[in-house]
């Protein structure tokens, strides 16, 4: 089967040095061409339209706003992002009126931010494509069409669903997607908490396609994306002349939500006035849309998530208990990485299979050493971190090996630095599975320690029962602990 054609993306931007530093950044995952004016972006367009497309706001003879605004008229379904070094309130809400910008992204850029906004523009084509030609041939009312609406629904929920959440057998993953699933069968809304890059979004998904509400729409909101200033007008919208620029009706997410999932990221970055709006919405079940005198009634499920200590924050006054107890109907707390090392080698797993078909190169394999490099790693980023790495190294590898030699060096000098003084190293030879063993040796011996070989603790913390800790530890010879300095064994 011929690798899927990387989605198109159009740089616009007068300034070389930026263009070459978006292009960058963005070249590895996407088919990238770059104009330096308005007019050169245009006479692109008319050869090839583009998925996506990213335009410097200021620019001589004219705005990104006006040139995504024509961008917009000629080609509806090409996603459209600003990038400005200014975040005057008037120009951001008159670029989404006029030109419906789908996002802002502010100066001084960082490369990840960037990149994930433009996956996430790329996704929103594609489901634009998709959407445009199902909705298409619904209207000619062929029921073979709509049969296929329903398989794609499945296909969707199967895609989506927690048995798609990777994972190893006895992951501390399995109680939360167990207890996640049966959540999801009533309406109540669910705060996702753990820190940045745990998957919470991927939690969130498979939450709504476990629900009554799966034929609906899943929608998602990153609180932290956007200005405060702009927030309630993209959840509740507003009313052409509610505000200078409002040039047209703007429908809000919450509305377009009506009937699925809303998924509101970061939402302890939100200010204490907006919400106060998102919680009259919750307890009312209507919005008021900016300028409206009418309310709106919707019917949404909302799923929340924060990396922050939210009861820490309502303690503090900057998060508002009623609202928080509004959101946390159930709390779910997502493990970080490197508290499930044992998740690392499938996530890795899937992981490759995905960036590997995403850039064209499917069927890499890891080779000896890769996965206990992997294992080796901290991984603060946790899986936002681990598909980064696999990226980098999808992109150096000249064959269909993975080795570990083509991670960052701070992946390989990490996973040397874990390794305890006085200890010995991991082996430099070896089958993967003699390399395994040696990382899981460690990690027992790791965890006994901090736990002063109280087993019952390290079984716990490793979701092991004490016969299958003891187990392991007869396998690596490791049954025996250490006497303390009165000669006592631990308990």
């Amino acid at each position: 089967m011929p690798a899927l054609p990387l989605p198109r993306v159009l740089l616009v931007d007068d300034e070389p040095r930026s263009l070459e530093a978006m292009r960058r950044t963005l070249e590895e995952e996407f088919d990238v061409r770059c104009a330096g004016n308005a007019d050169e972006a245009l006479r692109l367009l008319d050869l090839l339209p583009a998925d996506v497309v990213l335009s410097d706001q200021r620019m001589p003879g004219t705005t990104g706003v006006a040139l995504l605004q024509r961008v917009r008229e000629q080609w509806p379904e090409t996603v459209r992002i600003v990038v400005s070094g200014y975040s005057d309130s008037a120009d951001l809400v008159r670029g989404i009126n006029e030109a419906g910008i789908h996002q802002y992204v502010l100066k001084p850029w960082m490369p990840e931010h960037l990149l994930q906004v433009v996956r996430d523009a790329a996704d929103a084509a594609r489901q634009r494509h998709g959407i445009a030609r199902l909705d298409t041939e619904l209207r000619q009312g062929a029921p073979a069409l709509r049969t296929r609406r329903a398989a794609l629904q499945a296909q969707a929920a199967a895609a989506f669903g927690f048995e798609r959440i990777a994972r190893a057998p006895g992951s501390p993953l399995d109680a939360l997607c167990a207890t996640a699933e049966r959540v999801a069968r009533v309406d109540l809304s669910v705060l996702l908490t753990g820190e940045s890059g745990t998957g919470k979004e991927l939690v969130a998904r498979a939450i709504h396609y476990a629900s009554p509400r799966a034929e609906g729409p899943f929608v998602v909101e990153n609180c932290a994306a956007i200005p405060d200033t702009l927030l309630e007008s993209e959840l509740f919208g507003h009313k052409r002349g509610a505000f200078t620029g409002a040039v047209d009706d703007h429908v809000g997410l919450i509305a377009r939500a009506h009937g699925g999932t809303l998924f509101l990221d970061e939402i302890g970055e939100t200010s204490p006035a907006f919400q106060v709006k998102l919680l009259r919405v919750l307890q009312e079940g209507e919005l008021r849309p900016v300028g409206s005198v009418r309310a709106v009634p919707v019917d949404v499920r909302i799923v929340a998530a924060t990396h922050r200590d939210l009861e820490a924050d309502v303690r503090a006054g900057r998060f508002r208990e009623d609202l928080y107890y509004r959101l946390a109907g159930m709390t779910l707390q997502l493990p970080p990485l490197r508290e499930r090392a044992g998740d690392i080698a499938p996530i890795a797993e899937r992981l490759l299979a995905l960036v590997g078909a995403e850039l064209g190169r499917p069927g890499l394999r890891f080779a000896d050493g890769a996965l206990a490099a992997l294992l080796g790693h901290a991984w603060p980023g946790n899986i936002r971190e681990l598909r980064n790495e696999i990226a980098r190294a999808v992109a150096l590898a000249d064959d269909e090996l993975i080795d570990a030699g083509l991670f960052s060096p701070r992946v390989r000098l990490g996973a040397a630095a874990r390794v305890p003084q006085g200890r010995a190293t991991l082996p430099a030879t070896g089958t993967l599975a003699e390399r395994l063993d040696a990382v899981e040796a460690g990690i027992l011996r790791d965890t006994l320690e901090r736990h002063r070989w109280n087993k019952t603790r390290a079984a716990q913390e490793l979701a092991l029962s004490r016969v299958g800790l003891r187990a392991k530890l007869a396998r690596h010879g490791m049954g025996e602990p250490p006497m303390d300095r009165t000669g006592q064994e631990p308990h």
